[in-house]
């Protein structure tokens, strides 16, 4: 069994060595690195974006401590004081959607029934839209599924455990801020 494994151990870096013998020589070449990087290509020809950190607290979303909703990234982001996010999470936006802006929470429930027959808790309520209330909500059965196109809703949902952080930051008054 030793010498099988030997031969299976000497076989696999045999052919390393010839794969590596066989690399061009501009490709041996270490990447060259340099304190401003230049722009890569995208396999579609164009330049490719730099990568951001998908949990930085985004731009233009105001200062201070604040409860940051993003449409476009289904995500919100509990901002301390000094601007610094001590929470992110994604969510299930609603069919109707705040339009960008700032906030204040307005209400506040323990536990309902969402307008769309789910059992919810943690309901926090910052603006209406197309006369329906919007909140963000965590479902009792920890559930976020896709909303029914066809209803107009304004439940934003969340895990439960992210429902409990946002009921312990955002109490009355708190600044919400909905960015596109």
């Amino acid at each position: 069994m030793a010498g099988l494994t030997a031969a299976a151990v000497a076989a696999v870096c045999f052919l390393a060595y010839q794969a590596s013998a066989d690399v061009p020589a501009d490709l041996k070449e270490k990447p060259r690195t340099s304190a401003t990087a230049a722009p890569s290509i995208s396999p579609s020809g164009g330049p490719k974006q730099p990568t951001t950190d998908p949990l930085a607290v985004p731009a233009n979303s105001g200062t201070g401590e604040r409860v940051v909703y993003a449409l476009s990234d289904r995500r919100v982001w509990l901002v301390d004081a000094k601007g610094k996010a001590t929470r992110t999470f994604p969510v299930m936006p609603s069919t109707v959607d705040p339009a960008p802006g700032t906030y204040g929470v307005t209400s506040r429930s323990g536990s309902v029934r969402g307008s769309d027959g789910v059992q919810i808790e943690h309901v926090v309520r910052f603006a209406t839209a197309q006369d329906v209330a919007i909140g963000f909500s965590a479902a009792v059965d920890g559930s976020m599924p896709s909303p029914d196109p066809t209803k107009k809703t304004g439940g934003v949902r969340m895990k439960r455990a992210d429902g409990d952080a946002l009921w312990l930051f955002a109490v009355i008054g708190a600044k919400v801020v909905v960015v596109a």
